[in-house]
């Protein structure tokens, strides 16, 4: 079987079971235990509507989650059928040709099954680097970063996690002006990405950077 899990699927479905592990350990009332499984399951296979019964017999396992280690070997189970980031260091420096010694990170040093999105920060120049699919296509920003040294509400994640304000810089329509655009975003990437349901906070993030 292919893999067909994006990672923020693969997320979305560790929180479900986390909720059922957490049901487990702290409800007593088997009605409410029965419910958030039912949820979870209906939940998990809603974001597969064209789910093959090979790739429901996969994720059925959740419905029987009720502690941490049954947790994992499920979501283990599951990791091979997650879809890798598709990058390359070549498409990688495709994107930022203006930008004199691109320092990108090594591919092979990556999990690119825990991925979303790529980003590094070029501590050298303070410029934080976001490389992510976008209807098909690799699509790249980057802009200025100032840690806050505090925690605070993501604009990628929604995740409340230490947070720096990300900040691009454009050409503005009148000659000699600039705009800027930004938002507080994680500072640690892979804590982001991790924390990562849906695709769309990122999306949006993007997009309204690129505008």
């Amino acid at each position: 079987m292919e893999p067909f899990i994006r990672v923020d699927q693969y997320n979305f479905i560790g929180r479900q079971a986390r909720n059922l592990v957490n049901a487990h350990a702290t409800s007593n009332d088997e009605g409410v235990v029965k419910v958030v499984i039912s949820l979870a399951n209906e939940r998990v296979l809603a974001l597969f509507p064209n789910i093959t019964e090979e790739q429901e017999q996969l994720l059925m396992p959740i419905v029987s989650v009720d502690d941490t280690e049954k947790a994992e070997r499920f979501l283990s189970q599951l990791k091979p059928y997650v879809i890798p980031f598709k990058v390359t260091e070549q498409g990688i420096k495709k994107l930022f040709p203006k930008v004199k010694k691109l320092k990108a990170p090594a591919i092979e040093d990556l999990d690119l099954q825990a991925l979303c999105y790529l980003s590094w920060i070029d501590y050298s120049s303070n410029k934080k680097f976001i490389v992510m699919h976008s209807n098909g296509k690799l699509t790249g920003i980057y802009g200025s970063y100032d840690s806050l040294k505090q925690k605070g509400i993501c604009a990628i994640c929604n995740g409340y996690e230490e947070v720096g304000m990300f900040l691009a810089e454009k050409k503005g329509k009148v000659q000699g002006t600039f705009t800027k655009k930004g938002n507080y975003i994680c500072r640690d990437s892979e804590v982001c990405n991790q924390n990562i349901t849906s695709l769309d906070n990122l999306q949006e993030f993007v997009d309204r950077i690129k505008a």
